[in-house]
């Protein structure tokens, strides 16, 4: 049997006051979003730019998952932070570039030169960032596990 070659996603958005809406998804809990501060909104509320930079950290970070179980490197920890830049541009504003800043905890000091690797198969495998033409960098830190001898901010000391 073969994997079906498309698959859909449906949300819906409801508006409720103001700037302030719903993201609905069956089955999933609702999302209270709305315009941010800078745009007439409120404070204390998803905007879609926050979502979207959502979007694209967390695919990263489950592509970069399913990579490095593939390749046999196993992943300790992870997470990640992403910095979206809206600007405008030619009159219109667009989410120019996104930054991504994963920290990875690798078990094996010998997957530390495999990763530059798995996390460019990562970047280049991850959907949203190839569905979107904003600029991604990847800024990674990555740590072996962290021992007494050597310790990193990420990870569990071995019992």
């Amino acid at each position: 049997m073969t994997e079906p070659k498309s698959y859909f996603y449906e949300t819906e958005t409801e508006w409720i006051v103001g700037t302030d809406c719903k993201v609905n998804a069956i089955g999933l809990p609702s999302i209270s979003c709305g315009a941010p501060p800078e745009f007439h909104g409120r404070a204390g509320r998803w905007s879609p730019e926050q979502l979207f930079v959502g979007s694209l950290n967390s695919c990263y970070m489950l592509t970069l998952l399913a990579v490095a179980r593939r390749a046999g490197v196993q992943v300790v920890s992870f997470s990640s932070t992403a910095t979206g830049k809206l600007e405008a541009r030619c009159g219109r504003y667009q989410i120019s570039e996104v930054i991504v800043r994963p920290r990875i905890v690798v078990a094996a000091a010998s997957d530390l030169a495999r990763m530059p690797e798995i996390l460019a198969q990562a970047k280049e495998g991850c959907f949203i960032s190839s569905s979107v033409k904003s600029a991604i960098k990847i800024l990674p830190e990555i740590f072996n596990r962290q021992t007494p001898a050597s310790p990193c901010p990420l990870g569990q000391l071995p019992a």
